[in-house]
C-alpha cells in the first residue's frame, strides 16, 4: 500500500463522476430508437383506449341485461296477477247472488284477502263511474242514451272491472257509456 497512490475524494471529483454517469444516461436515443419508442407508446395508448372502451361496453351490457331480467320478472308477475282477475270477478258475482249469510261472510273474507293480495302487488282498481270516457283505461262495450241533464260520453256503469299497476294497464275496464 505504500507504493500506491491514494486518490483523495473531493466534492469536485464526485461531481465529475456523477456528470459522466448522467451524460451516459442522458444520451438521446437514435432516430430509429426514438421512432420505436413512439410506436410503442402509441400502441400502448391505443391498447389502453380499447381496454377502456371494452370495459365500458361490458358495464353497459351488464346493466342492460340486469334491467331486462328485472323487467321480464315484473312482467311475469303482472301476467300471474292478471290471470287472477276472473277469479275475483266470479267471487263478486257469487257474493251478489248468495242468499245464505254464512256463505256471504265467507265469500266476503275471500274477496278481502284477494284485494289485499292485489294491494300488496301494487295493483289498483279502475273505477270510472261518473267520469268522462277515457280510451286509455277503458273499453266501451255498450252505449245508452243520456237522460235529461246527463252529458254525453260519461261512464254510466262498469261491466268488468279494470286494473292497473303504476301506469301500466293490466286489464281495461269494460264500461257502458252515455250517448
Amino acid at each position: 500500500m505504500e507504493n500506491e497512490e491514494l486518490k483523495e475524494v473531493t466534492p469536485e471529483t464526485q461531481e465529475t463522476a456523477a456528470e459522466k454517469d448522467g451524460a451516459k444516461a442522458k444520451k438521446k436515443p437514435s432516430k430509429k430508437g426514438q421512432e420505436e419508442i413512439d410506436k410503442a407508446l402509441a400502441a400502448a395508448e391505443e391498447s389502453k383506449r380499447k381496454w377502456y372502451a371494452v370495459t365500458a361496453e361490458y358495464e353497459n351490457y351488464r346493466r342492460r341485461t340486469q334491467n331486462q331480467a328485472a323487467q321480464r320478472y315484473q312482467e311475469g308477475r303482472n301476467d300471474v296477477v292478471a290471470s287472477l282477475f276472473p277469479i275475483g270477478d266470479n267471487l263478486e258475482r257469487a257474493l251478489l247472488s248468495c242468499v245464505d249469510e254464512n256463505t256471504k261472510q265467507g265469500l266476503d273474507m275471500i274477496l278481502k284477502a284477494f284485494s289485499k293480495v292485489l294491494e300488496g302487488e301494487g295493483v289498483t282498481e279502475i273505477n270510472p263511474i261518473g267520469q268522462p270516457f277515457n280510451a286509455d283505461e277503458m273499453e266501451a262495450i255498450m252505449a245508452m242514451p243520456a237522460q235529461e241533464g246527463e252529458e254525453s260520453g260519461i261512464v254510466k256503469q262498469v261491466y268488468v272491472k279494470g286494473y292497473k299497476k303504476n301506469d301500466k294497464i293490466l286489464r281495461y275496464a269494460q264500461v257502458i257509456v252515455t250517448q
